[in-house]
């Protein structure tokens, strides 16, 4: 990764004529590659790529959604004039959820926290790893020294694969195009509480997301909020101060991407 501002917690987008933001991917190798390729024939040297998050979960194939995402960046960066700047990944409640697991032995109740997130998402991305979930059930019945081996063997696993460790490291919490433009717009993983500011939202961008459908007029000072997971599964919706783009990959649906202009607007609506 060749992020200047690696250390920020949000990625500054400047105004772009076109921001292309990706879904909720969950695992879906197919559905990505097919999102990818649709991409490449009309990305634009200027525009900018904004994964908005849950990149594994539900899917066997997660650990290739992350190796199928970091040969991406290396090909849209081979065009002249792109820049690394110019991409940028977001964390999502997936990618929580594999850093909490990585602190598991630090949870005040460690069995039931990776009971819950094993039920949601994170078993099948331990899977694509060649991990056992069941495996760290029994490291959890051993105490923090069981948990502690097992969760080596985690890292282990996950350093197999090039790239893949330093990517979780790079992801931000949300980015945004330019707050002094006309429009400006924010782009998060799942929701946003409207009565926070941005600094202080917390993990609320990834575990807000049922309220999200509430708001009805623009978050000061972003004219928009695009999201790219709705835990609710509602589908694609737009209005004049949100925008959902989930598709629904990992739950039967699809991937989504949505090319936004600089006045909110939506370009173009790829779905694979």
């Amino acid at each position: 990764m060749c992020n200047k501002n690696k250390n920020l917690k949000f990625h500054a987008l400047g105004s772009p004529e076109r921001i292309w933001a990706i879904s909720a991917i969950h695992g879906e190798l197919d559905r990505l590659m097919g999102m990818h390729d649709a991409i490449l024939e009309r990305f634009n040297v200027g525009d900018k790529l904004v994964y908005l998050g849950n990149y594994t979960g539900y899917s066997e194939d997660s650990a290739a959604c992350v190796e199928e995402i970091i040969t991406f960046r290396r090909l849209i960066l081979s065009i002249p004039g792109v820049r690394c700047s110019d991409l940028s990944y977001l964390r999502g409640a997936q990618e929580e959820m594999w850093q909490k697991l990585l602190q598991l032995q630090f949870a005040p109740d460690p069995t039931n926290v990776l009971l819950w997130m094993l039920s949601n998402g994170l078993s099948n991305t331990l899977y694509s790893y060649g991990l056992s979930p069941h495996d760290g059930i029994e490291a959890c019945r051993n105490g923090i020294m069981g948990i502690s081996r097992w969760i080596e063997q985690v890292r282990t696993a996950m350093r197999k694969h090039a790239g893949h460790e330093i990517f979780g490291t790079e992801l931000k919490r949300a980015a945004h195009t330019s707050q002094q433009g006309d429009y400006p717009m924010l782009f998060v993983n799942s929701g946003i509480d409207v009565r926070r500011s941005l600094e202080d939202q917390g993990d609320r961008l990834w575990w807000y997301g049922e309220h999200f459908t509430k708001i009805n007029a623009a978050y000061d000072p972003f004219q928009k909020v695009v999201r790219g997971y709705d835990p609710t599964h509602k589908g694609v919706h737009l209005n004049c101060a949100t925008a959902t783009i989930d598709g629904g990959a990992g739950f039967g649906g699809s991937v989504v991407c949505a090319a936004f202009e600089q006045d909110g607007n939506v370009a173009e609506l790829l779905e694979a």
